[in-house]
């Protein structure tokens, strides 16, 4: 028997800061960083069946479905709530896959808040966050009602904070991908090369693990106030694999933006401008690679269609 329906816009989103700070026992990463939604978005439709679980996935390549995130969203969605026993999701790829956009993460967390507006005894918002911090540390907040938020830990810890201004978001999404596992590991080697023990008169030095970044509150209102404080760790350590993407975030902070940086663990590059872009900036080989797109001033809903 075919059940209720609905679709939902699952907008990607912007690390607007981004410290990786230490690895705890369970082998993770701890994390400090600001989120950001944007209006780029993929397309999902969600409906609830009897029986048979199955995805369709639209202009991108994700892999088998028992590994897609949207597919365990809603798998997992299915065993903590005891419904739907069965489903199939509709999915159209718009955000860039490897982007550090959270294209992924983006998917699972609109199924999850879709499958809640559908069902016939919704578990709330705290058991959706319980789900969400097992799939990823960029599902929370996007599971959340939040258009921004500062978070911590892995993701699960969060301070929700008011929309930015809107403004117009230049995205660059270089020919090269960057999975997130990569990317840690790679932090992890540059971080263990840097702080290799030094002999010095028979005492071993070694490099301390950075402490959270001491954030004024005023600072998370202003688009200024983010541009001077906000970085990115990862920046540095996918440019020594990816030497062009230094030149092109100089060509990006030349085409009119007043805030650039790369976005997650990459390689998505984006900047915030004040003014129409200057796309003569964008390097040639860019030019099929480029989204103009908007920061968020709201999270779309799920929007019953059956």
């Amino acid at each position: 028997m075919i059940g209720p329906a609905a679709r939902v816009a699952a907008q990607a989103k912007l690390n607007l800061h981004l410290r990786v700070l230490a690895r705890e026992d369970d082998g993770y990463h701890s994390i400090e960083t600001v989120f950001h939604r944007i209006d780029l978005a993929d397309e999902i439709l969600v409906e609830a069946l009897d029986r048979g679980r199955s995805i369709d996935v639209q202009d991108g390549d994700v892999g088998p479905a028992e590994k897609n995130l949207a597919f365990r969203a809603a798998a997992a969605y299915s065993a903590r709530a005891g419904w739907p026993n069965g489903f199939r999701i509709e999915l159209t790829k718009k955000i860039p896959v490897g982007a550090g956009l959270g294209g992924g993460s983006s998917d699972s967390a609109a199924v999850l808040r879709t499958l809640d507006s559908l069902s016939p005894q919704p578990i709330g918002a705290t058991a959706l966050l319980e789900i969400a911090v097992t799939l990823g540390a960029d599902v929370p907040f996007l599971t959340s009602s939040s258009v921004m938020a500062l978070a911590w830990g892995h993701g699960e810890r969060m301070m929700s904070l008011p929309p930015l201004p809107s403004y117009d978001v230049l995205l660059m999404t270089p020919v090269f991908s960057v999975s997130t596992a990569d990317a840690y590991r790679w932090l992890d080697e540059d971080h263990a090369a840097a702080n290799a023990p030094l002999v010095e008169g028979g005492t071993a030095l070694v490099g301390s693990t950075p402490d959270p970044l001491s954030i004024d509150p005023l600072s998370l209102s202003t688009w200024a106030g983010i541009a001077g404080f906000a970085r990115n760790d990862f920046e540095p350590v996918v440019a020594r694999r990816h030497p062009k993407l230094v030149g092109y975030l100089e060509r990006l902070r030349h085409s009119r933006a007043f805030f650039a940086q790369m976005t997650g663990s990459g390689s998505t590059i984006f900047g915030v401008l004040n003014s129409p872009p200057n796309y003569s900036r964008v390097p040639e080989e860019l030019r099929d690679r480029v989204t103009t797109t908007k920061t968020s001033i709201d999270v779309v809903q799920p929007v019953r269609v059956g």
